[in-house]
């Protein structure tokens, strides 16, 4: 889109970087809110995501060391852990649940910085697009859900729909647009949901993990546990996500 505008606080926002804020017709994320009567996703993949696809991966969010991005396998080699689907971040690194702080827990050279807690980081969606584009026909045209509680734009009086704990304004824009918040804030969130016009997939991620969670196809899946730039596990719709 060339017609960008930053976003401003008052009035609300018509543009979250390149993407377009939906004001009036949020009918294509309807197929995320009209869930099987009865069905309690909260705080599984499914939940984060969307229930319905062939497989799911788990992305884990690096840590860092001076800036570089650091795998949670060679943190936890240094500690002489392991990392499978399910491991949490604070297992790696042998803290409690409640952890606050890198520098009570950063081990030196190896690393100083906690993985991004939130929706997806821009160097992890750098390396999502290219391997999503290939797996829809859409990419030109996209979905994304942004929960309205970031505090940095005022989205609380936009139209919202919800998902399981979270209520998200809808944005639409190409894929690529996906990590073009970071022109408005190197610290803007990325978008929390991410789907094509075709349904091929859902991305989805949370303010409150440190892992992203793609929905998809066998081959779609296969993809992103291959990507070596990307530390991503096989993980089943009704896991728990931490």
């Amino acid at each position: 889109m060339d017609n960008y505008r930053p976003v401003d606080r008052n009035p609300a926002p018509e543009w979250y970087g390149r993407l377009r804020v939906q004001t009036a017709d949020l009918g294509p994320a309807r197929w995320l809110t009209e869930r099987v009567p009865g069905r309690d996703d909260f705080g599984t993949v499914a939940g984060v995501a969307a229930p319905g696809f062939a497989a799911y991966a788990r992305v884990l969010h690096p840590a860092s060391l001076n800036e570089r991005p650091v795998r949670w396998t060679e943190v936890a080699a240094a500690y002489q852990r392991e990392v499978t689907a399910g491991t949490n971040w604070h297992e790696v690194i042998g803290a409690d649940r409640d952890y606050y702080g890198a520098a009570e827990h950063a081990l030196p050279g190896v690393w100083d910085e906690h993985p991004a807690e939130g929706p997806t980081p821009p160097v992890v969606a750098q390396a999502l697009i290219p391997i999503l584009a290939r797996h829809t026909r859409t990419s030109e045209h996209c979905w994304f859900g942004l929960w309205h509680g970031y505090g940095r734009w005022d989205f609380g009086r936009l139209p919202s729909f919800e998902t399981p704990g979270r209520d998200e304004v809808l944005l639409a824009g190409t894929l690529a647009d996906a990590v073009s918040p970071v022109s408005l804030d190197e610290f803007a969130e990325l978008p929390d949901l991410w789907w094509p016009q075709d349904r091929a997939w859902c991305l989805g991620g949370d303010v409150d993990l440190v892992s992203t969670y793609v929905g998809g196809s066998q081959e779609l899946i296969a993809d992103l546990l291959a990507a070596s730039e990307l530390e991503a596990h096989l993980v089943a719709p009704g896991d728990r996500v931490g």
